[in-house]
């Protein structure tokens, strides 16, 4: 299936690196533009010049997602930039859990504030333009945790499922206008967290054997590790005319972890 998204612009969260980045490229290869919005200034430019180095059209906006204000001024920046925001990838945070009884009021106010409101922010921002112009697509990136909580998984599980419940209740108003709301709940994907544990323990063995005995230990009935570029693909495909009937929805991307579908 060849997916195009020629002529529409992606803003993307977190899209420095990971699955931001992957899902960047991805949909520039499809032929989107794409505004990759993150903290890091150097990672971004860098991320820039990978999606420019492929033919793409990227530009980098600095971002702290968890700031109303920042929020608010990336996404006029990035309306002035491309004239529109047609795909949002709500992609921004890292895993944070502990012990619930050392939790304590800042640790929930900044999960809440970097995953579910910057979300919801971005969401409220884009959603008028997107109904008026009878086409948008907005991507909730969540994780296997959102939809079966386990122990230790505070505050993630608990921030990812409320905007698992956003993403039902937005479809379902933005339906009739042709806006399609979804979410991809992510298992155990490669990353650098895992490449900077392998070199971290300093033992002789190659990378591929270390992702492999992740994903044995994590219990992930394929057998490995996903790669972001699998992850990216899904999305591509929930953003463009291709998925135009899938909304309030959200898919697991997960090689069967998750014990809830």
């Amino acid at each position: 299936m060849d997916i195009r998204l020629n002529g529409r612009t992606a803003l993307i969260t977190g899209g420095s690196s990971g699955l931001g980045l992957a899902t960047a490229r991805r949909m520039a290869r499809s032929g989107a533009a794409v505004a990759l919005a993150a903290r890091g200034r150097d990672a971004l430019d860098e991320a820039v010049r990978l999606v420019r180095a492929e033919g793409g059209e990227a530009a980098a906006f600095v971002c702290d997602v968890s700031r109303l204000d920042d929020v608010e001024a990336t996404y006029r920046a990035v309306v002035e930039r491309f004239g529109k925001v047609d795909i949002l990838v709500n992609n921004a945070g890292a895993h944070a859990s502990g012990a619930f009884e050392t939790l304590d009021e800042d640790a929930w106010k900044q999960d809440i504030d970097l995953k579910l409101m910057a979300a919801v922010r971005l969401s409220r921002l884009a959603f008028p333009d997107m109904k008026a112009r009878n086409w948008g697509r907005i991507i909730n990136v969540l994780n296997i945790f959102a939809k079966a909580p386990r122990a230790r998984t505070a505050p993630t599980a608990v921030t990812r499922a409320a905007t698992m419940a956003m993403t039902k209740a937005l479809a379902g108003e933005g339906a009739a206008y042709n806006v399609l709301v979804n979410g991809l709940v992510v298992g155990v994907i490669e990353s650098d967290q895992f490449v900077r544990g392998w070199k971290a323990r300093g033992e002789p063995g190659e990378l591929a054997d270390y992702l492999q005995d992740a994903a044995k230990k994590a219990g992930v009935p394929m057998g490995r590790l996903g790669k972001p570029e699998e992850f990216a693909n899904v999305a591509c495909f929930l953003a463009s005319d291709a998925a135009s009937y899938v909304t309030g929805t959200t898919i697991n991307i997960d090689g069967g972890l998750s014990p809830v579908t």
